[in-house]
């Protein structure tokens, strides 16, 4: 069982879960999006949001958290292979970073679109 394809498969998704606690438990930036997403999630239950809604919120929490585990194992790779600074190491990072601020900006719009209306009808 544990080498057949359905043992590596739940093998893989407990790695995968260490993972998110990992992150949860020492990346203050997942730690922050992580906040933000409990949020606007209370706020979607008082609000009421319609179901399309919860699905374009929850596509946006997903996307930033997964683009900020992203990030995180940039950084961290990048700083394991080469310590020191180094201007491409930099730019590696400050494109995965660049990438986060894409999704956060992109989730705050959407956040804009569903809850404004509710907020100021």
């Amino acid at each position: 069982m544990r080498d057949s394809f359905l043992g590596k498969r739940i093998r893989g998704g407990g790695y995968a879960m260490k993972g998110a606690w990992l992150l949860l438990r020492h990346e203050p930036s997942v730690q922050v999006q992580f906040v933000i997403a409990v949020g606007v999630t209370i706020a979607g239950f008082y609000f009421d949001i319609s179901k399309t809604e919860w699905m374009f919120q929850f596509t946006a929490i997903g996307l930033v958290m997964g683009c900020e585990g992203l990030n995180t194992a940039v950084e961290a790779m990048a700083d394991f292979v080469h310590p020191d600074f180094h201007s491409k190491i930099g730019h590696i990072k400050d494109v995965a970073a660049g990438a986060v601020f894409f999704t956060a900006v992109i989730a705050v719009i959407i956040a804009g679109f569903i809850y404004l209306p509710y907020i100021f009808p």
